[in-house]
């Protein structure tokens, strides 16, 4: 869900199952609406999809937001994307994504949660990220040259991730291409997203690392709030 600060083993502490869900279900109608119902031509939906089956969604709940989205149900859902700029305390960048269908009580609770960093104005932190497409997979069986199938599949750099996974970055309008061709190479696909990239990432250590991550699950913790984007290294 874009929040690449977490600790490895710290996803399931952060976030409750009943709150995943409801991030998921919001990117499941936000995808549907946009692009259709059907995930093969529809790669947002698609990922979506996948991430909802990773998490243990009941079918039902995943078949009925994928319906509300597409306008397939008596039930209008009007979700807006709405995107917040400020700092953790330490001043370190951050870029939060919310998925609302209240601005106003949005807006609300995200002030209320910077009070330990600084919001800011739209463009007054974004200017130092870079938008990109991240793609993680595991490599075929046997192995696989990681820096060979980047080049290969089109990807403008790549990074190790955890358990042996390759984090491949793409730009933006690229993504999807670039997973496919991942795919096609044998390699298996864990997650694909649009990110925000810090370009100077922070590097802090001990109490003020713990303040930062204190800050960042709080946010995390909001309904509203889909993904969040963190200068840390």
């Amino acid at each position: 869900m874009g929040a690449q600060w977490k600790h490895k083993g710290r996803t399931e502490h952060a976030a409750a199952k009943g709150r995943l869900f409801t991030k998921l279900v919001k990117e499941l109608i936000v995808a549907a609406k946009a692009g259709g119902a059907d995930p093969a031509t529809n790669p947002r939906l698609r990922m979506a999809v996948e991430q909802a089956k990773k998490a243990s969604m009941p079918r039902d709940t995943l078949d009925r937001a994928i319906k509300k989205g597409a306008g397939l149900l008596d039930e209008p859902v009007n979700y807006e994307v709405v995107t917040y700029e400020g700092f953790a305390p330490h001043q370190v960048p951050v870029i939060v994504e919310c998925l609302t269908e209240n601005k106003n009580r949005t807006a609300t609770n995200i002030r209320v949660l910077f009070r330990k960093g600084q919001i800011a104005t739209s463009g007054a932190v974004s200017w130092d990220f870079n938008r990109l497409g991240v793609i993680e997979a595991t490599p075929p069986e046997g192995g696989a040259d990681a820096e060979a199938a980047a080049i290969e599949a089109g990807a403008q750099d790549l990074e190790a991730a955890e358990e042996g996974a390759t984090r491949f970055l793409t730009a933006a309008t690229d993504l999807d291409t670039v997973s496919r061709a991942l795919t096609g190479m044998g390699w298996t696909v864990g997650s694909q997203n649009l990110a925000w990239i810090a370009k100077n990432p922070v590097h802090l250590e001990g109490e003020a690392r713990s303040e930062v991550e204190s800050f960042l699950e709080a946010m995390d913790e909001d309904d509203d709030v889909q993904n969040i984007y963190v200068g840390l290294k």
